[in-house]
């Protein structure tokens, strides 16, 4: 396998900016989620309050009108807006320009969400991650990824990946077909797993935190919104990638002496996100 960059301490202080403590929510960045769908409103509870958690100034959710209250009550600090739709996504509209969009979480896969992702896609400009059924849909049309802004952030995990690049025989094999799936389309893959890899061309970063706590519903969502957050934040999207796997592995390695495996659950990782930061600055 080609070599990679191991993510340690040091490498994220690198690319990691201390806050300004002049700064207001005005320029910490306004990040946009988009998903949900009914029975699944959860994926976006744990998204936006993970992007606040990481930094955000403010935070607007997109979903079904189904998710409304369930939005304002579990996260009272974030702004939502509706579909016209009642169960799932079927056309996204949206007043404001934000500085980064996450779409995906919980979104399922309607034919309506099908053709309101497509919409969305051929007209949206801003920073943007993708995950989950959003990565599902993209994989049924490929012939998409030509709209998507360079350097477009991908998290998939093992079966996601191998809808967007086709099996593989091999680790080497895996590694060969994401680099030249990322090459061709500009786009950065979080290939999740254990470790996590970051892919951004022929460039590979090797994760080191996170255990086997994080193998649990949710925690995806909650990396979903964390890239966001950062990238809304004036990251460069590969820094966005990196810190945000490299804090959100490190809240499981902070919760596991007190918590265990078993306990630990996607709303932890949003606990000990500031935990996380301070061990930065330590």
């Amino acid at each position: 396998m080609k070599a990679f960059i191991s993510l340690d301490k040091t490498e994220i202080l690198s690319r990691y900016k201390p806050i300004n403590e002049h700064t207001h929510k005005g320029i910490q960045g306004h990040a946009l989620l988009i998903g949900g769908s009914y029975g699944k409103i959860g994926a976006m509870t744990l998204a936006s309050k993970a992007c606040l958690k990481t930094g955000c100034g403010l935070v607007t959710v997109f979903l079904p009108r189904c998710g409304y209250r369930i939005l304002q009550i579990s996260n009272p600090e974030v702004m939502v807006l509706t579909d016209i739709a009642v169960k799932y996504i079927s056309k996204i509209i949206f007043n404001f320009v934000p500085q980064a969009i996450g779409i995906g979480p919980g979104i399922g896969q309607d034919i309506e969400t099908h053709t309101a992702i497509h919409r969305f896609i051929k007209t949206n400009t801003v920073p943007l991650v993708i995950d989950a059924d959003g990565l599902n849909i993209m994989a049924q049309n490929k012939e998409w990824l030509t709209f998507l802004p360079k350097k477009t952030i991908f998290t998939p995990h093992q079966k996601e990946l191998e809808r967007l690049i086709g099996k593989w025989d091999s680790e080497e094999d895996k590694f060969e077909r994401t680099i030249a799936f990322s090459k061709q389309n500009s786009l950065i893959v979080v290939m999740k797993g254990a470790p996590t890899y970051i892919i951004d061309g022929d460039t590979i970063y090797k994760n080191t935190t996170g255990n086997a706590a994080l193998a649990t519903a949710g925690t995806g969502d909650v990396l979903t919104g964390m890239i966001t957050s950062l990238l809304a934040q004036s990251y460069e999207p590969i820094d966005a990638a990196i810190i945000g796997v490299y804090l959100h592995g490190l809240t499981a390695d902070i919760a596991l002496p007190e918590m265990g495996y078993q306990a630990f659950i996607a709303s932890d990782i949003v606990d000990n996100i500031g935990k996380a930061y301070l061990s930065l600055e330590k």
